[in-house]
């Protein structure tokens, strides 16, 4: 059985059929409107001023959906169109017409990682065939303040299935469900994961810009390498409710956008509590780096050999904005983080996949447990496994309960090496409000023998860290090495993602570094 008959048989929608047939004849937009590269802000100003409406503005994402995602280059970036967008959008046109604006993102259409479940007419899949059908009634947190600030959920984007947390050897956006996502520069180079599709089709112009998760670098890494901006939230600043998870220690929603505004703006809605700004203000476009003291990392030492150039490119750049930039070494208590992180997800996958699954209707999803998605994925392994397996699965179900000794010791390691011995003690010297190192990329090429062969190159330990400890991250880009993006890397301290936005956007506005991918039919 295929993958599309296998779709067929649960009853699933979310291979339904091309963007043009499910936009119709409005799929071209108002006349000549291109949504190619406009910021949220533009999209407002043409709306408000009636240039465009938001139904014309969704059919010409989606157009540009079918034209270059779905046919031509086929990035395969959206896993799930959203059946009822074009009737969302009227509706709000509506609304606006009757003076009634819901909030900034007013008509505005925005795609949602399909790890987060939303009470649309589309499944929350993680990727897997096993969730095929699970349809929600209601939208968890992030997707109904999305909502509640007038955004049209114009579908879901395609991920690493399971946020990349099936297999040691996987590819990184590659799905059942969805098949491989490629890069928005190039589309047979990895696009890295887990937050694939959200960072493919923010980057493309498939949306206005998108919402992804992270547990350990799916934010960060994705938008580095798709030339984005992409904002890790202080771990509880974005509600984790209605997310498939991974950890809950360390799981978190977080918004994907071509500039730092769009993130900003995305931040301020999906939060539960107002951003924090630390001792600067919150004025984001006036924000000025002068006197800023930043830690500065050293470049990694598996980085392509280009990456020092761009860095240290960056690193002028701020410097000439005013910021003071202090040299500072990696604790080596970095060196102790990366296995017991891995060990303790296991722990937490188990007991957090158990109870979520648990949560889902019987009937829509047979698989009640882990147990049971091992036991799915070997018997549709034709559909689930044709790359690579399932050793994460595995190695998870072998672990006890959270109560298990061997877990509360892996905690007291992370807090030790991440936090206090990690970036606590990196903040604390010299002054340093927030840290920087340069990001991973540029992107391999897919590798559907050997998967991710990379694994951790260039990746910085502040990132991880920062995963780990509850820290908020921030990457911006800052220019391409042969025509694939590379981002800079900004840590801020719990609670002070709005100071990482303000540097991030005066660094934006200065270096003017993001280059938008040319596609091609």
């Amino acid at each position: 059985m295929d993958r599309r008959t296998f779709m067929q048989t649960v009853g699933a929608l979310s291979l339904t059929g091309s963007a043009s047939a499910l936009a119709g004849p409005a799929a071209t937009g108002a006349a000549g409107f291109d949504p190619a590269e406009q910021s949220i802000a533009a999209l407002q100003l043409a709306l408000a001023a009636q240039t465009i409406t938001a139904k014309q503005l969704t059919a010409a994402y989606l157009d540009r959906i079918a034209r270059y995602d779905r046919s031509g280059p086929a990035y395969r970036s959206v896993l799930a169109l959203n059946p009822d967008a074009l009737a969302i959008a009227r509706a709000l046109d509506v609304e606006r017409r009757a003076g009634k604006v819901r909030g900034p993102l007013h008509g505005v259409p925005i795609l949602i990682k399909d790890n987060i479940e939303t009470a649309d007419r589309i499944a929350t899949t993680a990727g897997s065939l096993a969730l095929a059908g699970s349809f929600r009634k209601t939208d968890a947190p992030v997707a109904a303040r999305l909502r509640a600030a007038g955004a049209v959920v114009l579908g879901k984007a395609n991920l690493s299935e399971w946020a990349n947390f099936r297999s040691t050897r996987s590819n990184s956006g590659w799905s059942g469900v969805g098949g491989q996502t490629g890069n928005a520069y190039a589309h047979d180079r990895n696009p890295s994961g887990s937050s694939s599709g959200s960072a493919v089709a923010a980057a493309a112009s498939f949306c206005a810009a998108a919402i992804g998760s992270e547990t350990d670098g799916s934010i960060l890494a994705p938008a580095s390498v798709n030339g984005l901006v992409g904002l890790k939230p202080t771990l509880g600043l974005v509600s984790g409710r209605g997310v498939v998870p991974i950890s809950p220690r360390q799981d978190t929603a977080g918004p994907m956008g071509r500039t730092v505004a769009d993130v900003a703006l995305l931040a301020a809605v999906i939060a539960e509590r107002p951003l924090g700004f630390g001792s600067h203000g919150t004025d984001l476009e006036g924000f000025s780096l002068k006197g800023v003291r930043i830690g500065a990392l050293p470049v990694d030492k598996a980085s392509h050999p280009d990456t020092p150039r761009l860095y240290s490119e960056a690193r002028a750049v701020l410097e000439r904005e005013g910021a003071v930039l202090v040299d500072l070494k990696p604790p080596t208590a970095f060196e102790e983080m990366n296995k017991p992180e891995w060990e303790a997800l296991q722990f937490e996958f188990k007991a957090a996949l158990n109870e979520y699954l648990a949560t889902l209707d019987p009937v829509q999803v047979p698989s009640r447990t882990l147990a049971d998605l091992i036991a799915f994925n070997r018997a549709h392994s034709v559909q689930e496994m044709p790359h690579f397996g399932q050793e994460l699965f595995e190695l998870s179900e072998a672990r006890g309960p959270l109560s298990d000794p061997v877990y509360q010791q892996l905690l007291a390691t992370l807090d030790r090496t991440a936090d206090k011995e990690g970036l606590a003690a990196l903040l604390g010297q010299q002054g340093v409000e927030l840290l920087l190192a340069p990001g991973p990329g540029p992107a391999d090429r897919i590798d559907e023998l050997w998967g991710d062969r990379r694994g951790d190159g260039g990746w910085p330990a502040i990132a991880s860290a920062a995963a780990i400890a509850g820290y908020p991250s921030l990457t911006v880009p800052a220019g391409l090495i042969r025509g694939m993006p590379v981002g800079i890397i900004l840590v801020g301290r719990r609670n002070e993602d709005g100071l990482l936005l303000q540097v991030g956007r005066a660094y934006e506005r200065a270096a003017g570094a993001r280059v938008a991918p040319r596609l091609r039919v």
